[in-house]
């Protein structure tokens, strides 16, 4: 009887496979500052085939250099930091608690969530003329539509991530003998800060989208205000001076809530 005899198996390329060294991977920043260079890339291609009018990064980093030099961006940049940083806390500090209590007691949701939803709706913009004629033309009313902007944003948030804890984890907590306290404290707030870090970013962001809108309350300094000065004189690089700047602020101000969130939610899978 013929006995079938195989060749033994060659594993060449599993072991070449096991052996090659993985592939290492391009570090997120890298791909930021290609994205960078990239953009700046295309802007100036644009700008030399003259979409628009369009001024080109040597001409917005001229102007930029002339407004640095004579205190006006440094000043204006305060200004509107100055205004988006108080409306920003203070919309925080509201919305953090309040998200707390429509969470965590139907009542106080019941009393509460209609407002809200119902102020949603609305564009902090539209609020602009009962800001001014309620509170006149001073800081008041700006940081006001700034702190509007931003507790709309982050309340809902808050709200949604007490809503979204694990019922599980709460009954397990009163099993071992917890009482509302102690879950509130040990269960609710750290099962809810991802959900509050993400709200807060998000009203960082409807903070700065808010602030040229605010700036035309009356003001005399302030990013905003620039930009519609320049707009009257058909100033495009100045435009763009303060977009970029305001961009910039911003970006910077987002990685700062982003590094946090990284360190208070370190125990929270990521990809």
């Amino acid at each position: 009887m013929p006995i079938d005899v195989q060749p033994p198996r060659t594993r060449g390329s599993e072991t070449t496979r096991a052996a090659s060294p993985p592939r290492r991977a391009v570090p997120l920043l890298a791909w930021n500052v290609i994205a960078v260079v990239l953009g700046i890339g295309i802007w100036t291609v644009l700008a030399r085939v003259g979409v628009s009018g369009l001024p080109g990064p040597q001409a917005v980093a001229v102007r930029a250099g002339e407004l640095a030099m004579d205190g006006t961006l440094l000043d204006d940049s305060l200004a509107s930091l100055r205004r988006v940083l108080i409306g920003f806390a203070l919309g925080t500090a509201l919305a953090i608690p309040v998200g707390f209590l429509m969470g965590w007691y139907r009542t106080a949701r019941g009393l509460i969530e209609p407002y809200v939803q119902f102020f949603r709706t609305i564009p902090p913009l539209a609020v602009i003329p009962l800001a001014i004629l309620l509170m006149g033309i001073g800081e008041t009313p700006k940081i006001f539509v700034i702190f509007l902007a931003a507790f709309l944003s982050c309340v809902v948030s808050t709200f949604q991530g007490v809503v979204s804890v694990e019922r599980t984890m709460i009954n397990a907590a009163r099993v071992l003998g917890a009482n509302d306290a102690v879950v509130f404290r040990r269960v609710i707030v750290p099962a809810s800060t991802p959900f509050i870090l993400v709200g807060m970013r998000v009203g960082l962001g409807a903070a700065w989208a808010t602030l040229v809108a605010a700036e035309l309350i009356a003001a005399q300094e302030g990013l905003g205000y620039r930009m519609q000065q320049a707009q009257i004189y058909y100033d495009l690089p100045s435009i763009f001076v303060g977009l970029i700047t305001i961009g910039v602020l911003g970006l910077i101000m987002d990685r700062l809530l982003l590094t946090a969130e990284k360190r208070l939610t370190g125990w929270q899978e990521r990809r």
